[in-house]
């Protein structure tokens, strides 16, 4: 799989936008939250493009990640990819990018999912695990000592 990365631009937010509630729909409509102007409201109000990788293949844009360093571990606040590639390696292609990252910093990755999220199994596949639950999240570690997967 050839898959590139770059750092985002202003010109990218609608593009993310439109990946981020497209990938976020099923989620939130199971649980009674699903509403597109607030989804776009809330992504753009806090877009950095600074801080977020896009992820390409074929020169387009068919996802991104939101990983910055905290104190004592590396934020993922999100991680998101286009419904229409989901299913073919690429997630985890770009969760091994992050988990090098990890590695490379010594630093655990942390991380929340919305509790219907299929996201949830996609982490725990990843080996994070879950330390704590709050009103609609999941949230989850991960050690940078440890491999990609399992075997």
């Amino acid at each position: 799989m050839s898959l590139s990365f770059r750092t985002a631009s202003p010109s990218d937010l609608e593009k993310l936008i439109t990946i981020r509630i497209a990938a976020m729909k099923e989620s939130l409509t199971n649980v009674g939250r699903f509403d597109p102007e607030r989804a776009r409201e809330r992504f753009a109000s806090k877009f950095q493009p600074e801080r977020t990788t896009l992820v390409l293949r074929r020169k387009q844009i068919i996802g991104f990640y939101v990983l910055f360093a905290k104190d004592d571990h590396l934020w993922l606040d999100h991680l998101y990819i286009d419904p229409t590639t989901q299913g073919s390696g690429v997630g985890s292609a770009v969760m091994k990018k992050i988990v090098d990252i990890s590695c490379r910093e010594k630093l655990p990755i942390k991380l929340c999912a919305l509790k219907e999220s299929r996201a949830n199994n996609f982490y725990q596949k990843h080996r994070f695990k879950h330390t704590h639950s709050e009103d609609w999240d999941h949230y989850y570690t991960r050690s940078y000592l440890m491999e990609i997967s399992p075997n």
